[in-house]
């Protein structure tokens, strides 16, 4: 019976372990480089009736040569005209202001959860989890039967004499806003209270024991520990929500112009996959850079005198 060597169990470990790091790399690569290399090519070439309703990269002229036609004139269009200039600049914004809604609501929310007893705090996760178990296209319409004139809400405020007639909440850029910080804010929640439960309560408690009062001692110790947690929602709330179209299509008036909606006109309006590519292509752009910028400094080790 042959007795393995310290070096050959060395390989297979190693061999293991390559394994395993390659499978999240082959996930990227099967499902994100390679739809984007697609939707890039789609962007480089020119709107064409045919199918699929674009002209293709690569012509071959006779059995030996081949022409490849790349046009940029879709990211030309896109400078030029200042329509989806203005689309990108409210997605950011709508997607910025309900961003810090979420935070403002679910950070609350999060210490609540993490100051009930630890055999409570399933229950409260599972309140906060609970739209998960149903269609997010349903939720929304349950908005649109709360927000319409003659909806929950304004025959609410009626019977209670707040109001003389009813207020006019669909269609509008505030219930935009309500249906997206109402669909994310468990996104937000969720990252809060996992960093907010391994906080170390001696933290607090030495706080004030110290004097600093509750203000002070959530400023310096809590919310700083809780930064990850911060960016993480701030994440999963702000890359969605900037691409986000079933929300301002029901909710949100004629002239919401979201990027989302864009793309769904761009697509199946007016049939010309190029541009709607390149609209894609620049509003990833858009969202990742800054989010590998700062991967980038936050992986970025101080230097050492």
């Amino acid at each position: 019976m042959s007795v393995e060597t310290a070096p050959a169990a060395r390989d297979r470990r190693r061999f293991g372990r390559n394994i395993v790091i390659a499978l999240p790399y082959a996930w990227l690569l099967l499902f994100f480089l390679l739809p984007f290399a697609f939707v890039l090519k789609i962007s480089l070439a020119e709107a064409d009736i045919a199918i699929p309703p674009y002209t293709a990269l690569l012509n071959w002229v006779d059995d030996a040569t081949v022409t490849i036609q790349l046009t940029f004139s879709k990211y030309q269009f896109l400078l030029d005209d200042r329509l989806y200039f203005a689309a990108y600049l409210n997605s950011l914004k709508i997607a910025a202001i309900t961003t810090l809604l979420c935070l403002l609501i679910g950070f609350p929310i999060a210490l609540f959860i993490v100051s009930r007893p630890p055999h409570a705090r399933f229950f409260w996760l599972a309140i906060v989890m609970l739209p998960f178990w149903t269609s997010m296209l349903l939720r929304v319409y349950a908005w649109v039967g709360i927000l319409q004139s003659n909806g929950l809400l304004n025959t609410l405020l009626l019977d209670l004499g707040l109001i003389q007639q009813p207020l006019v909440l669909l269609h509008t850029d505030l219930a935009v806003y309500i249906g997206i910080v109402y669909s994310y804010l468990p996104f937000m929640v969720l990252p809060l209270y996992a960093v907010l439960e391994k906080l170390d309560a001696a933290l607090l408690e030495a706080s004030a024991d110290l004097g600093a009062r509750p203000a002070v001692s959530f400023f310096t110790i809590t919310l700083p520990l809780a930064l990850p947690g911060v960016l993480a929602g701030c994440l999963l709330v702000f890359v969605p929500a900037t691409g986000e179209f079933v929300i301002p299509a029901l909710l949100g008036a004629p002239d919401t112009l979201m990027i989302g909606r864009v793309l769904w006109d761009e697509f199946f309006s007016n049939r010309d996959w190029p541009m709607a590519s390149a609209v894609a292509i620049v509003m990833l752009v858009i969202l990742v850079a800054p989010v590998m910028l700062i991967r980038a400094r936050g992986n970025k080790k101080p230097e050492v005198a």
